[in-house]
């Protein structure tokens, strides 16, 4: 006879665990019971505390060139072509004629005018607490009384001559965004009514699904983050009459400003050309269609350059809509084969969010090096053999099903591949945290993908994903050289890479309502090298992750592509920053995971029911400071918990 189920009983113990913290120095202690936070987070950390130390800087400066330099690299955080390109018309033309400042291309000296010539305007350069570089110009009112600065203005005295150049200058400038308007109107006009409605329903959609974007059409800011949202995404939702998208929804194109019209072609053209992930790659710039066309010739040379020949063809000097909207068609449709022939990956400046999509160059002999050194450990610790890592595979007398049964010290060989690898890659490339996620039940995932239960899926929670989190025990010095607070930083880190598998699934996932309904990114496919993370992400800011890699993998289960299944991440809380060279290198390691993965996952389709259950609270405790947990409550059931 079954004895009876104790529900209020099991509703009791599952109630008692929530409240009970997950931090690794505090298991089993009731949650948030503490007198005051271990860390806190000074006033001006992260991106206020840069933007202070760029003012000062700049403001202290020899001269305005010396100060500029600064303000636009925001004391090189940042390459200076990113901030020109969020210059108003104005401003641009402004700086090019008391500055000498010309896009990429600096003027000599000699185009600042004599400081004996009579000042009749004294303009104003100032910094913003968005990290934008703006401009009095004549006409204009104080800069204070137009945006929220930094601190103060740096007074530039203006001449007759200035005034006379300025004028050339913006009259140019202003009908050639007239010019751009007119034309994205005409273009837009053409689409029809319902193809304009279908434009916006895109946006919406690349808006909710793409990590957070600042873009400008002059003064007018559109972004999806945090709490100067003008586009739907986390704080605003879909239908939001606060939602640009929205408001322009249904609304006769005669009423549409010629700022949203830019800004509608703009983002159009850049989804064309690579999807949503392109639209970061403009983030802090103005959404021109003379910078929309730098960033696709500059896409078309690279993919040309991989593809050996003229196989896109260019849109031509001052072209077009139709023009550009042909270029971005084409490097959409080419650039599949391109990701064949070549590595792509992006470099993210963290300090304004700006991405930029690279080529990488040949493995070289940092990389090999790199690779080198964890296939070294991994035949040490695996049974696999192979010289490199991308030849790696398992060993002609190993069990076939050994990534499935306990290996070690762990439940899984998984489990053990995870961990070797990642713990490999800390010391191989000097990191300060290294770490890879994935899913905890591969037998769980068979079953629902073959049950088709695609609602049931994005309704799981962060429990049921692992990060397994190895820092270096050094690293312990950027933590008031504390085990405990290391172990305590590694198992935040843990949690957010959870969240961050939670978050990448359902994109994977057919379109059901649900699935729609659910939160979720499109999920990553190229890695990436990342410059002062340490800016906005809260967890950046609070954890020092300042350089980083990141390789996403994709791994295929029940015959169903998962991209971003997993990942490889490597962290620097100072020091160097990360190369290209190493990032190929870190991407292999990614790879290997992957393999294993991918394997575990076909025998999880023979029957074998392994799930991952190490790299919880309890283990990176244990892992890290060598301890047992003293009173440990056992870890939430898989499911009760939905976010970090």
């Amino acid at each position: 006879m079954t004895a009876p189920v104790d529900r209020e009983g099991s509703r009791r113990a599952a109630n008692s665990r929530k409240r009970q913290s997950r931090r690794p120095s505090r298991l089993g202690l009731v949650a948030g019971a503490t007198p005051k936070p271990d860390r806190v987070r000074e006033e001006d950390a992260g991106f206020p505390g840069l933007l202070a130390r760029v003012w000062r800087k700049a403001s202290a400066a020899a001269d305005i060139r010396a100060a500029l330099d600064t303000l636009l690299t925001l004391d090189g955080h940042v390459p200076a072509e990113v901030q020109e390109g969020a210059l108003r018309t104005a401003d641009a033309a402004a700086l090019k004629v008391v500055a000498g400042l010309s896009g990429a291309a600096r003027e000599p000296a000699g185009a600042v005018a004599d400081p004996a010539e009579r000042t009749v305007f004294l303009g104003e350069i100032g910094l913003t607490t968005g990290g934008r570089v703006v401009v009095r110009v004549p006409s204009e009112q104080p800069l204070a009384k137009q945006h929220t600065l930094v601190a103060g203005v740096l007074r530039v005295p203006w001449t007759l001559r200035h005034l006379d150049d300025y004028q050339r200058e913006v009259t140019t400038a202003q009908e050639r965004f007239d010019r751009d308007a007119a034309d994205s109107r005409r273009w837009l006009a053409e689409q029809g009514r319902e193809g304009r409605e279908a434009l916006l329903a895109q946006l919406t959609e690349g808006a909710r699904r793409t990590a957070p974007f600042m873009l400008y059409v002059e003064d007018k800011q559109y972004t999806n983050f945090r709490d100067t949202n003008t586009v739907v995404g986390k704080t605003l939702w879909p239908g939001h009459p606060d939602c640009v998208f929205t408001s322009l929804a249904g609304l006769p194109l005669e009423l549409w400003s010629d700022h949203d019209a830019l800004l509608v072609v703009g983002i159009s053209l850049l989804i064309r050309s690579a999807g949503y992930g392109r639209i970061e790659e403009v983030n802090g710039s103005q959404l021109t269609p003379e910078n929309v066309a730098r960033l696709l010739e500059r896409t078309r040379r690279n993919y040309n350059g991989a593809l050996g020949g003229e196989r896109i063809p260019a849109a031509g000097p001052d072209a077009g809509i139709d023009a550009l909207m042909a270029l971005a068609t084409g490097l959409g449709a080419h650039r599949p084969e391109v990701t064949r022939t070549v590595q792509l990956y992006r470099e993210i400046h963290g300090a304004l969010i700006h991405k930029v999509e690279k080529v990488a160059a040949p493995h070289g002999k940092v990389a090999a090096d790199r690779d080198r050194q964890v296939t070294d450990h991994l035949r040490a610790t695996l049974p696999v053999v192979g010289d490199r890592l991308a030849e790696l595979r398992l060993a002609d007398d190993a069990d076939p099903a050994w990534l499935a049964r306990p290996y070690g010290e762990f439940g899984t060989g998984l489990e053990a591949v995870v961990y070797e690898a990642v713990a490999a890659t800390t010391a191989a490339f000097r990191a300060d945290f290294s770490m890879s996620r994935g899913i905890r039940s591969l037998p769980e995932l068979v079953r629902a993908l073959r049950a088709e239960a695609w609602d049931e899926i994005s309704a799981w929670g962060i429990t049921d994903f692992f990060c397994c989190v190895v820092p270096a025990q050094e690293a312990r010095r950027h933590y008031g050289d504390s085990l405990a607070t290391l172990a305590d930083t590694a198992w935040a880190m843990s949690s957010r890479m959870q969240y961050n598998s939670w978050h990448f699934i359902a994109g994977n996932l057919p379109r059901t309502s649900k699935v729609l309904e659910r939160d979720h990114f499109v999920p990553p496919t190229i890695p990436d090298i990342a410059h002062f993370s340490d800016q906005h992400h809260h967890g950046h800011v609070n954890n020092m992750v300042r350089f980083t890699i990141r390789s996403p993998q994709s791994v295929e289960v029940c015959g169903r592509p998962f991209n971003g299944f997993m990942d490889l991440r490597i962290v620097r809380a100072d020091g160097e920053p990360y190369t290209e060279q190493e990032m190929l290198a870190a991407h292999q390691v990614a790879a290997f995971i992957a393999r294993m993965t991918q394997q575990a996952a076909a025998l999880a389709e023979q029957g074998e029911q392994a799930d991952v259950t190490a790299f919880d609270s309890a283990w990176h405790w244990r892992s890290i400071t060598g301890t047992p947990v003293e009173g440990a409550a056992p870890e939430p059931a898989r499911g009760d918990l939905r976010r970090p």
